[in-house]
């Protein structure tokens, strides 16, 4: 789509390396659980078992490579971070054991969310006077990314053949390693000047924490789509089965088409925390209208259903665009890579534990639980703009020095 083609080389370099990327991304959702279950015959606890302890072991990850980032050239550390995952990926060919398999989705996941942190120094640097709206390009982008790589993952799960599994690895190692290769014709950007002080501000930077710990309580929301949806129209609504791809297909098409356009008017702190605030009424909304699906006629489900759909894929663009606001406005550029590590922090939480409390709640509780997940998320919404005005008054008595420094110079 045209609006989504960058307007300067570099950007367009990012955008490139980013949608091969993604289109593993999307060749790994949709059928890596069933490489490990169908291929490689491990019993399915010990794969949500060893993707459980993955998905700890990358909260570390995502801090430490962006610091990294920050102090040695981010280009350089994220593209190592991309041929990590093309070689983790390769090994799962190997993979024949529980520990084994531990160990390579370790690898694998400890790259990505390292890359998502080491990629952000890149962002700001070239992203012009507004990094977080090519965020939302990027977005954009990946939902098309992850959308082909879906696709391309339907064949290997229809064939069902070892075989063909196998090829679907050797895919997404190719494209991962395809994505750090575009990223020779990117300009490098040098590290920037070692700032005196605490080497790890971020984890001293509590009003940032707070803003992090409440987008992580936020960011369950992209389970609901993909977790409690599918169990809630399967196990407790009459509408037919197809519309779980059709609520996912509806979700992407609206993300691609205006993310970026729902990102332009949020453009400060300020701005972003209303967004915060917008989308947890959002999500009230929808998760008030799937909870009176149940016990309808299947057209009126069915029509219920989508509706709530497109009410929160409205409030997932809210969420992301404050997200992407707050966390680039309120880190000091010196230490991009490393704010936005821990950032990043709060999404791994809510991936490690949003799918069993959604579970817990909608499924097993059934009606009522939609309604407290509503309520978690406005009073979440209700709660950032306090913790966004928090934490620009810090960054207000932030010391000069610090803020003096500017962008890095290219390499």
């Amino acid at each position: 789509m045209p609006h989504l083609i960058p307007d300067t080389g570099p950007q367009r370099v990012i955008t490139a390396s980013n949608f091969v990327y993604t289109i593993s991304s999307g060749l790994y959702l949709t059928a890596g659980v069933l490489y490990f279950t169908q291929a490689v015959h491990l019993p399915a606890a010990q794969v949500g078992i060893g993707l459980g302890i993955a998905g700890f072991v990358s909260l570390v990850m995502g801090m430490a490579v962006g610091h990294l980032a920050d102090r040695h050239g981010a280009r350089g550390v994220y593209a190592i971070t991309l041929v990590v995952r093309a070689l983790a990926t390769a090994c799962f060919l190997l993979v024949d054991s529980f520990w084994p398999f531990v160990l390579a989705v370790c690898a694998a996941t400890g790259a990505q969310a390292a890359g998502v942190a080491a990629r952000s120094p890149l962002i700001r640097h070239y992203g012009g006077d507004r990094p977080q709206e090519f965020r939302a390009h990027l977005r954009a982008v990946t939902n098309i990314g992850v959308s082909l790589g879906a696709l391309l993952a339907g064949w290997a799960v229809q064939v069902g053949t070892r075989t063909a599994y196998q090829l679907l690895v050797v895919g997404i190692a190719i494209a991962c390693a395809a994505s750090a290769a575009v990223l020779v014709l990117l300009p490098a950007v040098m590290p920037g000047p070692v700032v005196d002080g605490p080497r790890w501000v971020a984890l001293r930077d509590r009003p940032y924490l707070l803003i992090t710990a409440l987008d992580g309580i936020m960011a369950i929301q992209f389970k609901v789509l993909t977790v409690a949806v599918p169990l809630w129209l399967v196990e407790a609504i009459t509408a037919p089965h197809w519309l779980i791809s059709g609520a996912m297909l509806v979700n992407t098409l609206i993300v691609i088409a205006f993310q970026v356009r729902a990102s332009r008017t949020i453009d400060s702190p300020a701005a972003g925390a209303g967004a915060y605030r917008r989308s947890g009424l959002a999500f009230l909304v929808s998760c008030s209208l799937l909870s009176l699906t149940a016990g309808m006629p299947p057209w009126a489900a069915a029509t219920l259903l989508m509706v709530a759909v497109v009410i929160h894929t409205i409030g997932e663009m809210w969420h992301s665009a404050a997200g992407f606001e707050v966390s680039f406005a309120l880190a000091p550029q010196h230490a991009t890579g490393q704010y936005l590590g821990v950032f990043g922090l709060g999404a791994g939480l809510a991936e490690a534990l949003g799918p069993s409390l959604l579970i817990s709640l909608c499924i097993t509780w059934g009606r009522p639980g939609w309604y407290v997940v509503g309520a978690l998320f406005t009073v979440t919404g209700l709660i950032a703009p306090l913790a966004v005005r928090r934490a620009e008054y810090r960054q207000r008595f932030r010391p000069t020095h610090i803020e003096a420094l500017g962008k890095a110079p290219v390499a």
